[in-house]
């Protein structure tokens, strides 16, 4: 039976979310020229970051205008694919497990702006956003949602299994990503490629066994690997507080640094990123980082999302940290775009979603022989396989 005051704490209401930098906290602002090469220079607040056995990453960033709005219509191109994919899925066009974004668009747009194509990204099964900085289209991922032969892994794989170069996925085993995170990073160590692998998972996931495991072997190694929890403060429908004894995910790895960021903070994320691959590929080993962020919507597309949190708590994020909101205003006080230009922007933005919806839609489903490809490397597989049913039996040539 458990104790009274271990029933109390599981059974303890979820704290507020507490967002490390909300609208109010402004950066220190320089005024620059609209040139596209002009530097423009942002310091961050000491909030940004909070470490762990580590120095802090400079606060000093140098950026342009050019990436400034590159960074905006990425962000807001995640938010509307996913935003399509909510439509087509209460449209009953998406089957099966939908784990949206919404929120924490600065998390993978800002990991991939601090990487180049060489580096490795492995996440969990929240990974249209990667999948989609990654290179992929906006056709490709809708299409695959809906199990169509132009989807990225053409229609077999659905929400949980996008792919691209460097990035292996979408993981709909909870937490199992992280090992194989490991071994690229071993692979990358054995090959001397001045590279880095992120390996992410949930707060959800961050209990797993065999995520310590996958610490372990990766300090016994000094992988070049960064260990990053994205922490959006609910693991299903339980708060980050019922589950975890310590919720400071960061410090998690003991004998490995870590590093808290704000990730509702485009530039935070980048910047913490860029210091992680560089101590990375100096050989300084793995890295344990939290990713302090949000989701708006439920864990998937079957979890309303308010059972275990009020609409009150979700309002108020969107109001104080929403990441695209948050970098608009950079913009707009760097006199880089106007509101007007901006929402320009968006309209364009939506348009190509728009169109990407519809042809995605067009798409006919695979056929049925395709479900015996993609099973094992050209060229190594066996005789036959077996499908669902003993007598249902596939040959290869």
């Amino acid at each position: 039976m458990l104790s009274t005051r271990l029933f109390i704490k599981a059974n303890a209401a979820p704290k507020a979310f507490n967002a490390m930098r909300t609208l109010s906290t402004s950066s220190q602002l320089f005024m620059a020229k609209k040139s596209s090469n002009e530097s423009i220079h942002i310091t961050l607040p000491e909030s940004s970051f909070k470490m762990y056995n580590a120095e802090t990453p400079s606060l000093e960033i140098e950026t342009n205008k050019e990436e400034l709005l590159e960074l905006y219509k990425n962000m807001n191109l995640i938010r509307r694919v996913e935003m399509a994919a909510d439509g087509l899925y209460k449209a009953k066009k998406i089957r099966g497990f939908c784990h949206l974004s919404n929120g924490g668009e600065a998390v993978a747009s800002g990991i991939e702006a601090a990487l180049t194509p060489e580096d490795h990204i492995i996440t969990a099964y929240r990974c249209h956003g990667f999948v989609l900085e990654r290179g992929a289209s906006p056709k490709a991922i809708l299409a695959e949602l809906m199990g169509r032969v132009d989807g990225v892994s053409k229609g077999k794989g659905g929400s949980m299994h996008m792919y691209a170069k460097n990035f292996y996925g979408g993981n709909g085993i909870v937490g199992a990503q992280v090992p194989l995170g490991a071994g690229v990073a071993f692979t990358q160590k054995y090959l001397d490629k001045p590279n880095v692998t992120l390996a992410l998972y949930g707060d959800g996931a961050a209990n797993q066994g065999q995520v310590f495991e996958s610490y372990n072997m990766a300090k016994l190694w000094d992988l070049p690997v960064v260990f990053v929890c994205e922490n959006n403060k609910y693991g299903m429908g339980t708060s980050a507080e019922r589950s975890s004894a310590s919720t400071e995910y960061f410090k998690r790895g003991d004998y490995i640094p870590g590093i808290l960021v704000n990730g509702m903070d485009i530039f935070a994320v980048k910047r913490a990123v860029e210091w992680a691959k560089q101590r990375a590929v100096a050989g300084e080993g793995p890295l344990v980082m939290e990713m302090a962020t949000y989701r708006y919507g439920g864990h998937s597309m079957s979890d309303p999302g308010t059972t275990y949190r009020t609409r009150e708590e979700v309002q108020k994020v969107r109001a104080t940290s929403d990441p695209i909101t948050l970098l608009k205003k950079t913009i707009i006080d760097h006199k880089v775009a106007t509101e007007a230009e901006l929402k320009e922007m968006d309209k364009k933005t939506k348009k190509e979603v728009d169109e990407a919806q519809k042809e995605a839609e067009a798409s006919p489903e695979p056929k049925l022989d395709e479900f015996w490809t993609d099973i094992y490397v050209p060229g190594s597989e066996p005789k036959s396989v077996r499908g669902c049913l003993a007598s249902d039996v596939h040959h290869y040539n």
